[in-house]
């Protein structure tokens, strides 16, 4: 049986016909000043080679006429040191379907990478169309990734006065928890609206009650919602006609469903869902547990700083033992021990603190955090090998590299020469490492790859390299000196570094 809405306003027909439709988003007609959001850690592109050896691709650079869509970033290439025309030359169906397609929850070098790409300025593929395909899937990545915060920062400076790309703000608005900015934007052009229950909820939201409950009658009575959507939207609407009901769980939820139940006191649990809905648990809305897993998922992915996720971290002592609570106190006694400068309490506490990242593969994020704070001190025990591996993780490998010239392992001594892109293939020990090895020998790209460079499909070229990566990440090796020697190649010298460093630490797909 349907639910028949008792709302008195719903009498009064009248306030249907008062809500009329603008001609545009006032706010869409203004500069939006949108801040610069780097992706985490922050990576350093396009720099001068290291080897003598390394090429980089000469990219012709042509202007613009108009902006498109496909065009906007958030990062101008004076940050990420790449051509204006790194889309340009590639077909728009190919750089749609690569960055779909990429993998990197597993690998810290490629996420940073990837990100760089997703928020870069730059030209749109030669036959990009006005529905801005590319645009779209950035959008869609960096939601996948959980960089929600980077995402809706990217549609607010492109503008979303087209329904695809308004449907993507709308949810993103849900997780940040902007839905009136979005609402507003929607009473006023609802033409925009992504669907009759995003309608229905603006309307409330914007104070509309009667005609909400009006446009819920009629969207029920011509089927234009599910019975599952009607009943949510009902309940949202009067939770006092449902007051001794149970609120059924929804088979499929989305952002719109997952803030609903939110508000009428049912909220579900972000665990099972995917990863942007993580974002929601950090807007002081959940306890201190969801937060700090919430924290944990966004931060595997870079899409939570290491500040963030050390700040969630140390926000109040543990309230029990066991999992969680068991990371957050190896955390805490670390953090303490390297407050006080205690070096032999450093070397007690760092093994736990270690082994507690690994199992939730945060190393990067802690590495980034400690890892130069770790290097210069003198340690003991296992703590002294683990402070160097998390300083080869760090902004800081290079200087760890030089600074611990009497490690005596081979392996430590094969990472050392790595760091500074001179690794001795006489130390490797593995097929991995000497696939490694390999690619810091290799002078010239592959014949195809650099057909592509003399075309100008630097971001093509850059994408496949890290589809390579995740290949050889799972043990294709030649795809491992194929994908890091076509980095270099390319310029991108410390990422290929930071990459082959993390297979070898890291230990991921093996």
């Amino acid at each position: 049986m349907r639910i028949r809405l008792t709302f008195a306003a719903l009498i009064f027909p009248a306030a249907l016909a008062a809500q009329q439709p603008l001609s545009a988003i006032d706010w869409l007609k203004q500069d939006i000043a949108v801040p610069v959001v780097a992706a985490r850690p922050k990576p350093t592109l396009i720099e001068p080679p290291i080897s003598q050896s390394v090429i980089v691709p000469q990219v012709a650079v042509t202007t613009l006429d108009q902006p498109t869509f496909d065009a906007v970033g958030l990062l101008p290439s004076s940050v990420t040191g790449l051509p204006a025309s790194l889309w340009r030359p590639s077909h728009q169906a190919d750089l749609v379907a690569l960055i779909a397609a990429q993998e990197v929850d597993d690998y810290p070098a490629m996420q940073a990478l990837l990100y760089t790409l997703l928020l870069a300025e730059a030209e749109p593929a030669s036959d990009a169309g006005p529905d801005a395909p590319l645009l779209q899937a950035r959008i869609d990545k960096l939601r996948d990734l959980g960089a929600i915060d980077q995402a809706q920062a990217l549609l607010e400076r492109a503008g979303v006065s087209t329904p695809p790309l308004f449907a993507r703000w709308f949810d993103l608005t849900l997780l940040t928890g902007d839905e009136d900015k979005a609402c507003d934007a929607l009473n006023r052009q609802p033409k925009l609206s992504p669907s009759y229950s995003a309608r229905i909820f603006c309307l409330a939201r914007g104070g509309d009650w009667s005609t909400a409950a009006l446009t819920l009658e009629t969207a029920a009575a011509l089927r234009f919602i599910t019975l599952e959507q009607e009943r949510l939207l009902a309940q949202f609407l009067d939770p006092d006609l449902f007051e001794d009901e149970p609120v059924p769980t929804p088979s499929v939820p989305d952002p719109l469903t997952v803030r609903m139940m939110e508000a009428i006191g049912e909220p579900l649990a972000t665990a099972p869902l995917p990863r942007a809905f993580a974002m929601s648990d950090l807007r002081n809305t959940s306890g201190w547990k969801a937060e700090l897993e919430a924290g944990e998922r966004l931060a595997k992915t870079g899409a939570l700083s290491e500040n963030q996720l050390l700040g969630i971290y140390t926000t109040r002592s543990p309230a029990a033992s066991g999992g969680i609570w068991d990371r957050v106190a190896a955390v805490q006694n670390l953090d303490k021990a390297i407050t006080a400068g205690d070096a032999t309490a450093i070397s007690a506490a760092l093994p736990a603190a270690w082994a507690a990242m690994q199992s939730v593969q945060l190393e990067v994020p802690f590495a980034q955090f400690y890892g130069e704070r770790l290097a210069p001190l003198s340690l003991s025990g296992p703590a002294a090998q683990q402070a160097y591996h998390m300083a080869l993780l760090s902004n800081g490998y290079e200087a760890a590299a030089r600074g611990n010239a009497a490690q005596t392992s081979k392996i430590d001594r094969f990472l050392a020469g790595l760091a500074l892109g001179t690794p001795d293939a006489a130390l490797a020990e593995t097929d991995q490492e000497r696939a490694i090895a390999a690619a810091f020998t290799i002078q010239q790209p592959e014949p195809e790859t650099a057909a592509m460079l003399a075309q100008g499909q630097l971001g093509e070229v850059i994408l496949l390299a890290m589809t390579a990566y995740t290949s050889g990440a799972a043990g294709n090796l030649v795809d491992i000196t194929t994908s890091l020697a076509t980095l270099r190649s390319v310029g991108l010298e410390d990422t290929a570094r930071r990459a082959a460093i993390q297979l070898i630490l890291l230990k991921r797909g093996v």
